[in-house]
Formats: C-alpha cells, structure tokens, sequence
C-alpha cells in the first residue's frame, strides 16, 4: 500500500446543530469532491464520518465520537486533509500541489519561461503564475495556451501569445 499524502480538504469552522454537526469549509473546487471520500486525516490520524451532506457550500460532517455541541467545540478551526491517492481526477484535471514547480516551456519562443509558482482561481478559469526569479508572468488555463502538462516529465508546454512574457528570460 502506497504511503498517504494529505492534501487539505478544508477547515472546520463551526457546528451545525445540537447533535455535534461539524461544518467544513472546503479548499477544494467544491465540497461535492469531498464526498466520494470515506476517510479523512486529523491530527494525521484517520477519521471515518458516520454521515456527510452539502449544504450552502459547506461540508456537513459527523465524526465518530462527536454527539453534541460540547464535544465538536474543540474541532472548530483544525484542518481536515485528504488521501490524494484516495481521489482519481478526470483527465486534464490537476491537483495544484502537481502543478507548482513544473518548468513551463513555450513553443512560441521556443525557450523555458519559468516554473508555476502559484495557481490562481478567479471565477473564469485557473491562472498559472510563471516566474523565473526575476519576473512573473500569467497565463490562463485554457487550451489556447496550455498544450501540454507532463507532469513525469516535471514540465507544461504552452504556447503565449506576442507580448506575453517575451520580458521573461532576457
């Protein structure tokens, strides 16, 4: 069995009900990706919900051993984290963790523009931060640009547009 590597999942930032209800706001797209999970990490120990629900955005969850108010108060503002091997993406969907430190390669100018240094989520698409230590350049993650993502091979290749990081590298 492969060794976990946990990905946060969300922060616990309240209780939901009398019945110790602990609600998780998620780090993840939604909270609808959390629920296909049936173990989650605490304190790196493995953590099985007895029941988990959507609600507003929110992540309903009842964890063992928790059944009132009283005894979920001291969970409020712990991370919960995710086996990444516990959750298969759909093809062409990365975790963003995959993603910082790739080497970007653009085929315009047939040179390395930097590494991912940060991923952005505004509310139209992903925008990956390029840098290469001096400057830092953006590009929107749609297939206009982003080509290719090898991510065995440590690199994305993209192809930018006149005037979109020809700063970069001189």
């Amino acid at each position: 069995m492969t060794e976990p590597r946990l990905l946060p999942a969300g922060t616990i930032v309240t209780t939901h009900g009398v019945r110790g209800e602990v609600k998780l706001r998620p780090v993840t797209d939604s909270a609808e990706f959390l629920l296909s999970l049936s173990v989650f990490y605490m304190d790196s120990k493995p953590v099985k919900p007895s029941k988990m629900r959507v609600h507003k955005g929110m992540l309903l969850m009842l964890l063992p051993g928790i059944d009132s108010v009283d005894a979920a108060m001291p969970l409020i503002g712990k991370t919960v984290y995710f086996n990444k091997n516990d959750k298969k993406l759909p093809e062409n969907t990365y975790f963003i963790s995959d993603l910082i430190g790739l080497s970007v390669f653009d085929t315009r100018t047939d040179r390395i523009l930097g590494e991912i240094t940060d991923v952005l989520q505004p509310p139209a698409h992903d925008v990956y931060v390029v840098s290469d230590g001096k400057n830092e350049i953006m590009i929107p993650a749609v297939p206009e640009f982003i080509l290719s993502v090898e991510l065995e091979q440590g690199r994305m290749v993209v192809k930018t547009i006149e005037g979109m990081g020809d700063d970069a590298a001189d």
